[in-house]
């Protein structure tokens, strides 16, 4: 008698699913990588053309077969072997794999880096497939004022939820991507709110690590200050799996130095009464306007949440918050980025374009824009021209000074007056006081807008539409993940909300692991 195998579905599959099914020897990596890159050419640049993913791996199927073979003779390394996983194209890989590290700009195009970028290392020695690069925001949208999801090297992706919807970003494509399963899993990289803001429009788990967690080496940076490297996952077991993987100190970025010496296990963290016990506060004085629904599914999931066992002080105010943090907080941005850029260009091996710093790159973008400043949207290069005239002088310096203060004084302040274990809001307006903390953030579906919402008109994305979801946003001080996991975990469980609502029919990729295994 024949057993029938079910294989799991690739639209939801989970890294444990295809980890089971692996070692069962059901289906190789070599078949994942198949049908994940047959799902990408399904809808990237044809059907809905998403344009998630710039480019893909060359060598994966290689890859694949040999970590297939590997699994046969000594067995899996560990929870990510043989995996398929996207990462944001800042991200650097070895130039002789065949790949390119652009920050989705045609200056970087033929650059060659001189090492994998340490994330990328610690995946690959992890037993993970590297399968492609995904869309940026161009410069991960520090640009200028252009619209999210575009990137001179792709052209404008968008959401998988709402057709011509914003993706936001600037991790836009890597936030597309796991929406739908063209990947187990990916890396984004946030400054503020460049990881929570994609996961909330795409229906996905974010988690930024508090600065320094993760090395930011080999990553086209922004700003040294607030740069942070996390997964974007469907489930937060997934991204917990891979914050393991990527963690850690790093001789190459001294921020990863002052972590505690031990990554703790972050599979541990896995709890479904997770929230037992736990004191969270809502900081309304940082959301007091919004969205009526965001508003509405909040409020209403705080009684979940307390069900849960956990106590939800509300307000619980973050002391000295006040508009106006966005001043400070730019003028350290274009400080960094023009310094970290320049440093950037400089540690690669070749740069085709002969670009070396913030000047070349206007330069280049001017010279260019019938690829780059591309008409009627995406034009604008202003964010480049005022960090070219900025410096890091004692106003710099006083702005990253304050910036701290206020970040830091809010978030550890609200904690130690209501003795509170972590903070909850709409994700939608809570990415700025992490950021400029450069502390934690985790974000989980929550909802999504009314089937009857009136789209927004599209120009050239829109940003309200039918079902376009959203999500809720824990967050604390330094080196919390394993905590904010947690309680992550044990909301998600207790609620699977990403589930509720799918992506839009033509955005669903039809390839599922029957079409490619034994073919």
């Amino acid at each position: 008698m024949m057993t029938t195998i079910s294989f799991p579905d690739l639209y939801e599959a989970s890294i444990a699913d295809l980890q089971d099914g692996l070692g069962k020897a059901h289906f190789t990596s070599v078949d994942l990588v198949k049908a994940y890159l047959a799902r990408i050419e399904e809808v990237n640049f044809k059907g809905p053309e998403l344009r998630a993913v710039i480019e893909t791996n060359p060598s994966a199927l290689k890859q694949a077969k040999d970590l297939d073979s590997e699994r046969k003779t000594s067995g899996a390394r560990g929870p990510l072997h043989g995996i398929p996983i996207l990462i944001k194209d800042n991200i650097a890989t070895e130039h002789s794999e065949g790949m390119n590290t652009t920050a989705g700009s045609y200056a970087l195009l033929g650059s060659v880096v001189p090492r994998d970028a340490t994330v990328a290392a610690k995946l690959r020695a992890a037993g993970a497939i590297i399968l492609g690069k995904t869309t940026p925001s161009e410069w991960a949208n520090f640009r200028g004022s252009v619209p999210s999801g575009f990137c001179g090297r792709t052209g404008q992706s968008t959401s998988p939820y709402v057709p011509l919807g914003n993706p936001s970003g600037s991790s836009s494509g890597s936030a597309i991507a796991m929406a739908i399963g063209l990947a187990a899993g990916s890396l984004g990289t946030e400054t503020n709110g460049s990881i929570v803001s994609p996961s909330n429009n795409c229906n996905l788990v974010g988690m930024k690590p508090t600065v320094g967690l993760t090395s930011r080496a080999g990553v086209i940076p922004i700003s040294s200050h607030q740069d942070s490297i996390g997964p974007m996952c469907r489930s937060v077991a997934d991204a917990a799996v891979v914050l393991a993987a990527i963690a850690g100190r790093d001789p190459l970025d001294e921020y990863t130095l002052a972590q505690p010496a031990v990554v703790p296990d972050y599979i541990q963290a896995l709890k479904p009464d997770g929230l037992k016990g736990v004191r969270l506060g809502v900081p309304r004085n940082v959301f007091a306007q919004g969205d009526e629904t965001i508003a509405a599914a909040f409020n209403a999931t705080l009684s979940i949440i307390r069900r849960l066992g956990a106590t939800v002080i509300d307000p619980a105010d973050m002391p000295g918050w006040h508009t106006g943090t966005e001043d400070y907080e730019d003028v350290v941005l274009r400080g960094d980025f023009k310094v970290d850029i320049t440093k950037y260009i400089s540690g690669l091996v070749e740069v085709p374009t002969g670009v070396k710093d913030l000047a070349d790159l206007i330069h280049f973008n001017t010279q260019h824009a019938e690829k780059e400043l591309v008409k009627p949207y995406w034009t604008d290069q202003s964010t480049f021209i005022k960090a070219q005239a900025t410096s890091q002088d004692q106003a710099f310096h006083n702005a990253v000074a304050t910036d701290y203060k206020l970040g830091r004084g809010a978030i550890d302040g609200a904690l130690k007056a209501h003795n509170l274990d972590a903070l909850i809001m709409p994700t939608e307006y809570a990415s700025t006081p992490p950021a400029i903390a450069a502390y934690p953030i985790i974000t989980v579906p929550l909802g999504f807008l009314p089937p009857a919402t009136v789209p927004d008109e599209a120009r050239p994305t829109r940003g309200r539409g039918p079902n376009m979801p959203f999500g809720i946003s824990f967050f604390g001080t330094a080196y919390t993940e394993f905590q904010l996991l947690q309680y992550a975990y044990a909301y998600e469980q207790a609620t699977h909300t990403r589930l509720k609502q799918k992506a839009y029919p033509k955005a669903i990729p039809k390839t599922q692991l029957v079409d490619v295994v034994g073919k």
